[in-house]
């Protein structure tokens, strides 16, 4: 079975002149050769595509594989996540990892509480501020939190996000909008416990595969789970396994977030407690790093007993079983398990 990596390579951006931050959520050669090293270990053929435009440029020339490992996050637009398994999806190519509407509404964080709220799980009050008019009619009480609507790896997050008066709200609001061209997200600010929950397959067949509390060091910034804590994660973070009570009430609500959106194969639902301890659902990741050692999902699938390659040896079982033969040979739809 040939299997197409699809991917943004953080050096070839770098070298056109994007910034480190620009570039924050695309992946590290380091990530590629895991993934690339580990599928040739499990008996898959894998073949290196890479960003959208090489996508089209091999699909154009005739290239077609079995399955891709779609890795690629987009540079551009609301739907840059969805970008290449909607391609994928027009050429009939299954791919790992969540359809094109999983990915553009995820993106938008604030659509996906509307949705996640509305199917009864808590997350914090939240209001959206597209125009700097947009502030004043902001009614929510101190102290909020404010990040860009759809940026991840902590982009546009640092100690200042943390608002607590009118003025720093005015202040943080229009630096966003100015800084990442698209709306800001504020809502409630949660001061306990911040946690993370892996999960692994699709619809009745996910499961949590672990939880794990993440710890801010002394030398992190303060508060947050920043663009700065996570690029040097190494050195500010701890993630740990937590307790059984924490852990049981972050699975469950992260089983219910996947389930409740649709998400496939694998990701991490963040989750976030108030100060009585109460849980809420912050946001969902379903385009999961995959470095082994510096990208959240397989550090927590590491601390709870899961090595690398039985990590995707999972996600790979389960995007497995989306592949289907025509309906024209087989008159239904029959699932491919043989490699």
């Amino acid at each position: 079975m040939t299997i197409g990596l699809t991917y943004d390579l953080r050096d070839e951006y770098l070298a056109l002149g994007f910034s480190e931050e620009e570039t924050a959520e695309f992946d590290r050669e380091g990530t590629i050769v895991a993934i690339e090293t580990t599928l040739d270990s499990l008996g898959y053929k894998t073949d290196r595509i890479g960003n959208i435009w090489n996508l089209v440029r091999r699909l154009e020339q005739g290239d077609r594989w079995d399955l891709v490992f779609n890795i690629a996050e987009g540079m551009y637009g609301a739907g840059r996540e969805a970008q290449v398994p909607a391609l994928l999806d027009a050429y009939r190519i299954p791919y790992v990892f969540s359809n094109p509407l999983v990915m553009a509404l995820t993106l938008d964080k604030a659509l996906t509480k509307v949705i996640v709220k509305n199917a009864g799980i808590a997350t914090p009050e939240h209001r959206v501020v597209y125009h700097p008019r947009d502030i004043a009619d902001i009614n929510l009480p101190f102290p909020l939190f404010a990040k860009p609507l759809a940026e991840g790896t902590g982009k546009g997050i640092d100690p200042r996000s943390v608002i607590r008066t009118p003025q720093q709200l005015s202040d943080v609001c229009n630096e966003l909008l100015s800084r990442y061209n698209q709306p800001v997200l504020v809502e409630t600010y949660l001061s306990g416990r911040e946690f993370t929950a892996g999960i692994v397959g699709t619809g009745d067949r996910a499961r949590c595969v672990g939880v794990i509390e993440i710890i801010l060091k002394d030398n992190a910034e303060e508060g947050v789970y920043s663009y700065v804590n996570k690029e040097e994660c190494e050195e500010r973070i701890i993630y740990s396994l937590t307790d059984p009570a924490a852990s049981e009430a972050c699975a469950g609500m992260a089983l219910n977030v996947w389930k409740t959106l649709r998400c496939e194969d694998a990701g991490r639902v963040d989750i976030r407690f108030d100060e009585h301890g109460n849980p809420f659902f912050l946001e969902v990741n379903p385009l999961a790093g995959m470095h082994p050692e510096h990208s959240d999902l397989p550090i927590l699938a590491t601390l709870h007993g899961i090595p690398y390659r039985d990590l995707m040896t999972m996600i790979m079982d389960s995007a497995l079983l989306k592949i289907r033969k025509p309906v024209h040979e087989t008159g239904t739809p029959v699932d491919q398990y043989a490699l």
